[in-house]
């Protein structure tokens, strides 16, 4: 199956072993996916490209063992060496997700295929007028942000001044209205952030210590599902 047409960015869950409180990561996905969470991101920057390939195996099986291997995507982060090698171990990966200091896109789209899912970071200076006229053929989906500022990424929205840029419900809502291809919203989304985003738009929301550091990971994702599609109004 092309997860590339069928993509949903509903309930998106970035996660590496840096965001689990040391409880396995196969796990947290494992509680993300039996919620009903639609796309995995596996995200390290302390991993090794050996763990992230591991780490990739394990979240295909466990995907593949809640019977969902063609409805929710496996992405992996930045990092182009670590699809192509998993892919090289019969591991079924759908994509990747770089940000804008990263492999340019074209290079991804080049040796991942067509049937290949890519997001990309928006920018976050310029925001409006780049999303407006960036070439979006090749890309499936912008990720945005942050909503709030967060410790998992410090480093996330900031300008060429070092300032952290975060995004109002107004922000998001205009960004779902003017970009061409699905919004995926993210940055210290907690549950209470949930109904306004549903009403922004926006094609989903991407959540990692709301899920990953939740005392009880099944739950808390559970609730974000619920509460998504209890107000997305599309």
């Amino acid at each position: 199956m092309n997860m590339r047409k069928g993509l949903n960015i509903s309930a998106y869950l970035v996660v590496g072993p840096e965001n689990t409180n040391n409880r396995p990561v196969k796990d947290i996905i494992k509680a993300a996916v039996n919620a009903g969470f639609t796309c995995i991101q596996i995200r390290s920057k302390t991993a090794s490209a050996r763990e992230l390939i591991e780490l990739t195996k394990q979240a295909a099986a466990v995907i593949a063992a809640a019977g969902k291997t063609d409805t929710v995507a496996l992405l992996v982060d930045d990092r182009l060496d670590v699809v192509l090698a998993a892919r090289q171990a019969s591991i079924k990966v759908d994509g990747i997700h770089v940000g804008q200091t990263d492999i340019p896109v074209n290079i991804c789209r080049k040796y991942l295929g067509e049937n290949s899912i890519i997001g990309l970071s928006a920018k976050t200076d310029e925001l409006f007028s780049y999303v407006k006229t960036v070439d979006v053929s090749q890309i499936d989906y912008f990720g945005a942000g942050p909503l709030h500022e967060t410790a998992t990424k410090p480093d996330c929205g900031k300008d060429k001044q070092g300032n952290i840029i975060t995004r109002s419900f107004a922000d998001i809502t205009k960004l779902a209205e003017i970009s061409p291809i699905p919004v995926v919203v993210g940055g210290g989304v907690k549950i209470n952030d949930i109904p306004q985003l549903a009403h922004t738009k926006a094609a989903g929301f991407f959540v990692v210590s709301a899920v990953a550091q939740a005392a009880d990971p099944q739950y808390a994702a559970s609730e974000l599902v619920k509460t998504w599609h209890k107000n997305n109004i599309q």
